[in-house]
């Protein structure tokens, strides 16, 4: 079944259809088939095998034995780098193959060819290879004119094993910068023997620094992360942004912006963030009044933003802190304004847009009661224990994520303990205590299934943008690129920084966040640093336009789920997404320009503030000119006018705050005094 019509010659092929005239009705509420429709389109990772019976049985047991490795690993094992890494990265083919077919035409019930058995059993070898022969083979292999045919054979055949996962799993375009780089590297003289040393038995390629933060820290908090999902906070998250905006104008839209930010603290995917809150709050937004691509533009937008949300920030920002050598919990402070600008440029674009469609938010009456939402609040410990143990650096952040795994175990059994009674109450018979036992043993183990098949696309991504770092390291490409960009530039930091963002924009077309973000920190954050920007500013700006590719055209894969729930038209919904999402376009500008806002360099208070206030009127000036409208349609030249202002506050001079402001809050004036009562587009 599909979701669309074809009508609407405009939309690409792999995009969903609307109708020509106009937009057909469609249930309030989106099923859950639907929803495993548009993941299965826009998210590589929901096409999987399908296990039945006791194959399944077993496959998630190896994912939840996977699980508790890592955990364990990540606590206790004391074994050397390269044996832990080999071992993770083995396991991870083995469940990557386990998991997922060489193309759609292999999904059906219990099959799995039997050249994927043999790519499997051979890739995971090569990898065990090195991880149990590391004792004797590390003495011998101190350099690469050390290596055996042999050992250079394994080596090709596990890295062509994991590109082939990384296909499968993560997509193409990763694997067509990677393939550049291989032949760039050959035309500079490097050998294949010496190319194999690096990137399959060095600490620079394969199981390079993105993969060692992989198994360190970032497994864990997606196993927590999968845990904490099944506590019900996604709903909880839902509740509490409509008590909290969804009676004000426009009240749904503004739900979702909530919601996804609050959501992706969680999630670290754009797409499954957009699909999953998104079945929920889109069918809201139409109903309230908003166009279906502006529903879809707003959950995209709103949910990519949630991987800059602290504290998790997805993936990257563990990633972030070893790069740069900081403290993970200071890599989460300093994310603290720039997301809260983020999702305030989005909140006031959906309020203007409420105001000009003269929308009303939803009756109070549909809400839920303080009272049953004060009741569950406890589902916040696991994350306010995680937050606690990180800033106050007590214990390590694999620690902090056990304890917070275990709490949010503890969380889940109140409604274990609701749903068994309700159980029993019907059948008349059985223990409560046993069936809450019973089901609270599921949930654990579907939530270390759930967060090892979370872990395969992370760790192969990683793993190939590890070998990416590997050749650029390999070649001296880095250095190469820092004096071509200065010499272009010619010394200017903006226009550094526009060939950056157009840089990260295009990298991060169907390139994972963590991986885009290890190719620009180990390209393009050297060359702003070398201009003469901070470490921390340069590595926050390649990370935000890394992430904003998923809603920008042509490919904006967010934008396009979105677009899907709402049945819109895609490049309309990736267009308003983007227009939504500029604050993630200024921002960057602004802490690069006044690293202020990151927390660097502040020796007042106000300093903070400061840059603060004018970087919301900022923001609020660009927003109300991309919408047109503040108390009634504004005319081309107030909108040029309010624009101006607004980019006058991003540059960080006391001038230009001045004027900036005086330009924003004319503008605002004259349409107070003009426009009587708000006009109804």
């Amino acid at each position: 079944m599909s979701l669309f019509s074809k009508k609407d010659k405009a939309a690409p092929a792999e995009a969903p259809e609307v109708y020509v005239d106009g937009y057909s009705a469609e249930p309030e509420v989106v099923t859950e088939e639907q929803v495993n429709e548009v993941m299965k389109k826009y998210d590589r990772e929901s096409n999987t095998r399908i296990w039945t019976g006791v194959p399944h049985r077993l496959v998630t047991a190896v994912m939840a034995l996977f699980s508790l490795y890592c955990i364990w690993s990540t606590l206790f094992n004391k074994a050397p780098l390269e044996v832990r890494l080999t071992a993770f990265l083995g396991s991870v083919i083995v469940m990557g193959y386990l998991y997922y077919p060489a193309s759609k035409r292999h999904v059906r019930p219990n099959y799995m060819p039997w050249y994927d058995w043999i790519i499997m059993i051979v890739g995971a070898a090569c990898f065990f290879y090195w991880c149990f022969g590391y004792a004797s083979l590390a003495r011998v292999l101190t350099s690469a004119t050390k290596l055996t045919d042999l050992q250079v054979a394994i080596g090709v055949v596990g890295l062509l094993t994991m590109f082939e996962l990384c296909r499968r799993c993560v997509g193409i375009p990763i694997l067509c910068v990677l393939g550049v780089l291989l032949v760039y590297t050959f035309t500079t003289g490097l050998t294949l023997r010496r190319l194999i040393y690096t990137l399959f038995y060095s600490t620079g390629g394969v199981i390079g620094t993105p993969a060692q933060v992989c198994a360190k820290f970032i497994v864990v908090f997606i196993v927590f992360g999968a845990f904490l999902e099944r506590t019900g906070i996604a709903k909880f998250f839902i509740d509490l942004a409509n008590k909290i905006a969804g009676w004000s104008s426009g009240g749904p839209a503004k739900v979702a912006v909530i919601s996804s930010a609050l959501c992706g603290m969680v999630s670290g995917s754009s797409v499954g963030n957009t699909v999953t809150t998104g079945s929920v709050t889109i069918p809201m937004m139409k109903k309230t009044g908003y166009k279906p691509e502006f529903a879809g533009a707003v959950e995209a937008a709103a949910s990519t933003g949630g991987q800059i949300m602290p504290p998790i920030m997805g993936a990257a920002a563990f990633l972030m802190a070893e790069y740069m050598g900081i403290p993970y919990g200071t890599v989460a402070l300093k994310a603290i304004l720039p997301a809260v600008l983020y999702f305030s440029g989005i909140f006031i674009a959906v309020h203007l847009e409420a105001r000009k469609l003269g929308l009303k938010g939803l009756d109070r009456s549909e809400l839920m009661p303080a009272k049953d939402l004060l009741i569950k609040i406890y589902l916040l410990a696991p994350l306010v224990v995680l937050v606690w143990l990180v800033s106050a650096n007590l214990r390590t952040m694999a620690f902090a994520a056990a304890v917070s795994i275990l709490i949010a175990i503890a969380v889940g059994l109140p409604q274990q303990i609701i749903d068994s009674s309700a159980a029993r109450r019907e059948k008349g018979a059985g223990s409560v205590i046993g069936d809450v036992l019973k089901e609270t043993g599921k949930t654990i183990f579907a939530s270390l299934e759930a967060g090892g098949k979370g872990t395969i696309t992370v760790a192969v991504a990683c793993a190939v943008a590890g070998c990416i770092a590997g050749c650029i390291t390999a070649t001296g490409l880095a250095s190469k690129l820092i004096t071509g960009i200065v010499a272009i530039s010619r010394n200017s930091v903006f226009f550094a920084l526009f060939l950056t963002m157009l840089c990260c924009i295009v990298l991060g077309m169907g390139v994972p966040t963590t991986a885009n973000y290890c190719i620009m920190a180990a390209t393009c954050a050297p060359i702003l640093i070398k201009m003469g920007l901070p470490a921390v500013s340069a590595h926050f700006f390649v990370f935000y336009f890394g992430i904003v590719a998923d809603i920008t055209p042509p490919v904006a894969l967010a934008a396009y789920a979105g677009s899907a729930i709402a049945r819109s038209n895609p490049m309309k919904t990736g267009v308003n997404a983007t227009k939504l999402a500029i604050a993630a376009f200024i921002v960057p500008y602004i802490f690069a320009f006044n690293p202020t806002l990151l927390f660097e360099n502040v020796t007042a208070w106000w300093q903070v503030l400061q840059i603060a206030v004018t970087s919301m009127v900022g923001i609020f000036g660009v927003a109300a000119c991309l919408n047109g409208f503040l108390y009634k349609k504004m005319p081309w030249v107030l909108r040029i006018v309010i624009l101006a202002g607004g980019l006058m506050l991003m540059y960080p001079t006391t001038i230009t705050d001045i004027a900036g402001t005086a330009l924003v809050i004319g503008v605002v004036l004259i349409q107070r005094i003009t426009g009587k009562k708000p006009a109804v587009a």
